[in-house]
């Protein structure tokens, strides 16, 4: 069994910086593909930064390409999201998620793909 848990959000001014975290607790961190979604009031989950495990190749979506950064740290279990330049578009309730087996990168964005998720971290920039 794995559990996530995300950390770090909070109110912060458009065009402003922030962090996010995600720690893992359980089996093995390091053989999991990684992601972030996020979700806005009224609105589907969105997929927008993945990382492989095999090789720590990320991807983005056009949303967020050159503002977000995602990285893992197999070592401390944790995954993590820098954000920058901010925009209150990007307000959103933020999830990170595991996918137990390989994902193939064009399935990134599908929810189903992941099999363990966190209880989510509120993201709210202000314009």
């Amino acid at each position: 069994q794995v559990q996530l848990a995300e950390s770090g959000g909070r109110l912060v001014q458009a065009g402003g910086s922030l962090k996010l975290s995600c720690e893992t607790y359980g089996e093995t961190f390091g053989t999991f593909d990684l992601a972030w979604f996020r979700q806005a009031p009224g609105q589907e989950r969105e997929f927008f930064a993945a990382i492989k495990y095999v090789d720590g190749a990320v991807h983005y979506s056009v949303s967020v390409l050159g503002r977000f950064t995602i990285s893992r740290y197999n070592a401390w279990r944790r995954l993590n999201l820098q954000m920058n330049s901010l925009k209150p578009e990007d307000t959103a309730v933020y999830y990170c998620a595991a996918g137990r087996k390989y994902i193939n990168p064009v399935n990134y964005d599908l929810a189903r793909e992941y099999t363990y998720w966190g209880q989510g971290t509120q993201v709210t920039v202000s314009s």
